[in-house]
C-alpha cells in the first residue's frame, strides 16, 4: 500500500474514489440515486461555452459549478440555466438545491433566484467569505 499525491489525477482513479464513498453511503444510508447532471449553453457552432454542473445525492442537488463567460453575462442565460437544474430538481421531487460562492461571485445572483444563506466560511480565501446557499421547494424532510 501507498499514498499519492495526484494533481492531474486520471479520471479512473478520481471514478474509484466516487463509486466506493457512494457504495458505502448507500450500504449506510440506502439508495442515494446518485446522478451527475449538466446542463451547457453552446455557441451556434454547438461548441460548449459555459454551463452548469451539479449532482444529485439522496434528495437534493448540489450545482457544484456554474460558469458562463463575460460576451454572454446578464443576458438572462444563468437565470434560464438555474431555472431549468430547479425545474429538472422538482420533477424529479427533490428537497431543494445547495450551492456555495465566494464574495467575489454570484451572491446576488443566486439570492434575487431565492437562495438563502445557511453557512458562511469567512477567511476564504484570505480577505473574502465562502457563502453555502440553499432553494427549498416546500418537500417535507425528515430527520432521524
Amino acid at each position: 500500500m501507498q499514498i499519492e499525491l495526484a494533481l492531474n489525477p486520471a479520471p479512473e482513479d478520481d471514478k474509484a474514489v466516487l463509486d466506493g464513498l457512494i457504495a458505502f453511503n448507500e450500504a449506510k444510508g440506502g439508495p442515494s440515486g446518485y446522478q451527475p447532471v449538466s446542463i451547457f449553453v453552446r455557441d451556434d457552432d454547438g461548441k460548449t461555452i459555459g454551463g452548469l454542473v451539479a449532482r444529485i445525492g439522496y434528495d437534493w442537488m448540489f450545482v457544484e459549478l456554474l460558469h458562463l463567460p463575460e460576451t454572454v453575462r446578464r443576458q438572462g442565460f444563468g437565470t434560464q440555466l438555474m431555472q431549468q437544474a430547479e425545474a429538472f430538481a422538482r420533477q424529479r421531487g427533490l428537497a431543494g438545491i445547495w450551492l456555495d460562492t465566494y464574495s467575489f461571485q454570484a451572491r446576488g445572483f443566486y439570492e434575487k433566484l431565492g437562495y438563502s444563506v445557511f453557512g458562511t466560511l469567512e477567511g476564504h480565501p484570505i480577505g473574502g467569505n465562502r457563502f453555502f446557499l440553499q432553494k427549498r421547494f416546500g418537500v417535507p424532510s425528515t430527520t432521524t
